[in-house]
């Protein structure tokens, strides 16, 4: 009996296709795919140096946390602010005074809900800057860049 092939993979022109697709898709919403890019590149850096990530793009009705990791018996939460470039400021510069306090509630609601209370936290900015066209990033990042009072 012979085999099917799957179409969209054995014909080259409909992967061309699905590729001029994915090429379009990009275009159309480069800001989500340069964030999400960015948020993986911030994990695999902390991945290795040592930091276990545990949740990814956690949301609740109060909003959404980039990244929460265990750093020894430490609970951190990590804002990624990807750029592609330094025309509008540093990439952590755009972690201002209210961001600092919302994402201080996003913490202790999830150090509530996942019963980490007795725990220390702290909380990290990982600035990502991705200049069009390059393949790697440029990654900094800023441990304890300030505390829970938002300040």
């Amino acid at each position: 009996m012979a085999r099917k092939r799957n179409r969209t993979t054995a014909d080259p022109r409909l992967r061309g296709f699905w590729a001029l697709v994915a090429r379009w898709l990009k275009r159309l919403v480069p800001e989500r795919s340069l964030d999400l890019a960015g948020e993986r590149a911030a994990a695999r850096f902390l991945r290795r140096r040592g930091y276990r990530i545990v949740a990814q793009r956690d949301r609740s009705a109060l909003g959404e946390i980039d990244l929460v990791a265990i750093d020894g018996k430490t609970v951190v939460f990590v804002e990624v602010k990807t750029r592609e470039g330094q025309e509008a400021g540093h990439p952590s510069e755009a972690v201002d005074n209210a961001k600092r306090r919302r994402l201080a509630r996003l913490g202790l609601a999830y150090l509530k809900r996942h019963h980490l209370l007795g725990y220390p936290a702290r909380f990290d900015v990982v600035a990502v800057t991705w200049p069009h066209g390059r393949r790697r990033p440029t990654i900094e990042h800023f441990q304890n860049a300030f505390d829970a009072s938002g300040e």
